[in-house]
């Protein structure tokens, strides 16, 4: 074959295959190590709301989606406060330019909550729109709607007191849901009359139809049925698993069959019933860490064997400090674990727990949004829309501060991709690069 005709093959056998991620793109939730770090560099050290700023987009309404990015579009889960109606937002990365706009659904309030909480997740060809109310859309770049789907119509309601928030999970061809939920359907007056089971489903991205359903069975009762995490992804077990973290227990699925290949329910003890979790785990060096409710200590575990493990495959423990709801950051082979009440950051060793350094990050306001690692630093976002960037590695240092917002109930994730940072408020979205310029 000639040099021509290998380079046509091969333009169209890629044409074949499905998009993959780089290190410019953040794909879903918790990016595309899906442990809230990226191999970005060349971030802005410094910025404002005026500084460093290449666009701000204003937002119909307050979310706690973190947006997605992919090359030139940025996807972004939203609520209009005018209307009360749920949307789906594609974003020009590089002008900050509303590309489409597609309404979802409406709203529902939750105590300090609404249904757009949960993250959109994309491949660069296709994002997909997960929402509280269970409806997922799926939309090409163009917004041309593909399919969509109603999953408590399909797999009852998802009873939660604060409202349905997991996001989606992409991963190696399957689009995966979680409902980790209370039984009793109408328990928050929500939902209809009648009992359902939490589960773990697998869906095929391309169609929306359910490849297959997991229950996720638990003994747990009261508020502790619930769970906010997302399903990470784990390879450390000897396969491809997905972690799934609430109502008592961690259990690790196979990928392909949703088949749990074990549990380990050591972080409630006591069977305290209203110990409800909502960060979600994190992988490293064959490690899961996993963080327990409202400030209980966190774990990590080497997840041998089958079935229901006893408590030696937990490594090691740390009990001092720990978040209530924001999830813990692996970045350049340290773990980062916020107190997001106390706005504490602890950086552990995380092959042995040993903390290297603690510091006390300031502000008025709780952590609820995810720290981000990149470009040697990591950024966290307080519910008052105060950044506070750290330096990574061995010295605790604070680098910057930035007030982004003058509303509260700022909840989103900072990511970065394409050498950007993207900062989502309540009232903005905030793309920021080095030498934009000032912004009047």
């Amino acid at each position: 074959m000639t040099r021509r005709g290998t380079f046509i093959l091969c333009v169209a056998l890629a044409g074949l295959c499905p998009a993959a991620a780089s290190a410019a793109d953040w794909p879903q939730w918790r990016g595309p190590a899906f442990n809230g770090s990226t191999a970005e560099t060349g971030l802005p050290e410094k910025f404002s709301r005026t500084e460093n700023v290449l666009w701000a987009t204003p937002l119909p309404g307050p979310s706690g989606a973190t947006p997605v990015v992919w090359g030139d579009r940025v996807f972004v889960s939203s609520v209009d406060e005018k209307t009360n109606r749920l949307l789906a937002l594609c974003i020009d990365a590089a002008t900050g330019s509303v590309v489409w706009k597609k309404e979802t659904g409406q709203n529902r309030q939750a105590p300090r909550n609404n249904m757009a909480s949960p993250s959109p997740v994309t491949d660069g060809r296709t994002a997909w729109f997960f929402y509280g109310t269970a409806l997922l859309f799926a939309f090409d770049v163009r917004g041309d709607l593909l399919w969509s789907r109603d999953f408590e119509k399909d797999h009852g309601h998802n009873a939660l007191m604060f409202g349905y928030s997991s996001s989606p999970l992409l991963y190696k061809g399957k689009l995966y849901i979680v409902a980790i939920r209370n039984r009793q359907q109408d328990l928050y007056g929500r939902g209809p009359p009648g009992q359902t089971d939490p589960y773990l489903l697998a869906i095929d991205p391309k169609t929306g139809k359910d490849l297959w359903k997991q229950p996720r069975v638990s003994d747990a009762r009261g508020e502790v049925e619930e769970a906010y995490s997302s399903p990470i992804p784990y390879e450390g077990g000897g396969g491809s698993q997905i972690l799934v973290f609430g109502a008592d227990y961690l259990t690790g699925h196979d990928a392909e069959t949703g088949k749990e290949l074990w549990r380990w329910g050591g972080y409630n003890p006591r069977r305290i019933n209203h110990w409800r979790i909502i960060p979600s785990p994190v992988v490293g060096d064959d490690l899961v860490f996993v963080f327990g409710p409202k400030h209980s200590p966190m774990y990590a575990l080497r997840p041998k064997g089958s079935g229901l493990l006893d408590n030696s495959c937990v490594a090691w423990t740390f009990g001092k400090t720990v978040p209530d709801a924001a999830t813990g950051l692996y970045y350049q082979g340290m773990l980062y674990v916020p107190d997001d009440d106390r706005r504490v950051m602890t950086c552990l060793d995380p092959k042995t727990g040993t903390p290297k350094w603690q510091i006390e990050m300031g502000g008025s306001q709780v952590i609820r949004a995810s720290p981000l690692g990149a470009d040697g630093r990591i950024y966290c976002m307080n519910e008052g829309g105060e950044v506070i960037v750290l330096a990574s590695g061995d010295e605790p240092k604070i680098l910057h501060r930035a007030e982004m917002s003058d509303r509260e109930l700022t909840r989103s994730s900072i990511v970065a991709a394409g050498g950007r940072l993207f900062i989502r408020t309540t009232e903005k979205l905030y793309c920021l690069a080095r030498a934009a310029g000032p912004r009047s």
